[in-house]
């Protein structure tokens, strides 16, 4: 019986536009550092950084990965500056990138209806924020953090979308098998690779990412509507 839902963030759970959310997520970041860094290089190192977070699949946590790269970018081997002033952003500054968010009631009510039937719900976002970022994110949503059974975050995970390694760890973090979960995302390369492990797919079209205009093979596809 297929008892859990892994839920993607951002696009799904969480409706917005990426680039709408990238445009003010670098712009509020680059006021912060202003002190520190050129905003343009810190958005170019942050996203360098990431990409070579993404693409490294050492049995290690993301946030080693994407520090060490970041070092290297800075020159230096003490990121302790860095390390408090990105903490302070995610605790002060990041709130005011909910401005991108939309207002859709459809996925809040689709999670209150698997939860009073009593499904095991999980944040499989991709790994690339700390825990706390995706704390607020699911706050955004108008969700509670305490609804979801496992939430991924780049302090404790591995591996990265859209590797299979990622959902393989997910699995094993929830102890569940392929064929007792859904994975509802809207991106066709990084959400819709779970079926290569058996996890039948749905496909959110509301805010799709489709970055290949490739042929789209997911179990179900539909709006948020659909959905609910």
């Amino acid at each position: 019986m297929r008892g859990t839902f892994l839920f993607d963030l951002d696009g799904t759970l969480l409706p917005f536009e990426i680039e709408d959310f990238m445009k003010i997520y670098f712009s509020e970041m680059g006021k912060h550092f202003h002190d520190m860094i050129d905003g343009k290089v810190l958005a170019k190192y942050i996203l360098a950084s990431t990409e070579a977070m993404v693409k490294n699949l050492e049995p290690r946590p993301n946030e080693e990965k994407f520090m060490e790269h970041f070092a290297k970018l800075l020159k230096t081997d003490d990121l302790g500056a860095y390390k408090e002033k990105f903490d302070l952003f995610y605790d002060e500054k990041f709130d005011r990138v909910r401005e991108c968010v939309e207002e859709v009631s459809l996925i809040k009510d689709a999670i209150e209806i698997l939860k009073s039937k009593g499904y095991n719900l999980v944040v499989a976002t991709n790994p690339i924020f700390p825990i706390k970022a995706i704390h607020k994110r699911i706050e955004w949503a108008g969700l509670n953090v305490e609804d979801f059974s496992y939430i991924t975050c780049y302090q404790k995970n591995c591996y990265c979308k859209p590797h299979i390694e990622f959902y393989q760890e997910v699995l094993d973090a929830i102890g569940k098998k392929p064929d007792e979960c859904y994975m509802v995302g809207n991106d066709v390369q990084e959400d819709l690779v779970a079926e290569k492990l058996g996890i039948e797919t749905y496909l959110i079209t509301n805010y799709m990412i489709n970055r290949d205009n490739e042929e789209i093979r997911s179990t179900y596809k539909g709006t948020y509507e659909d959905f609910y």
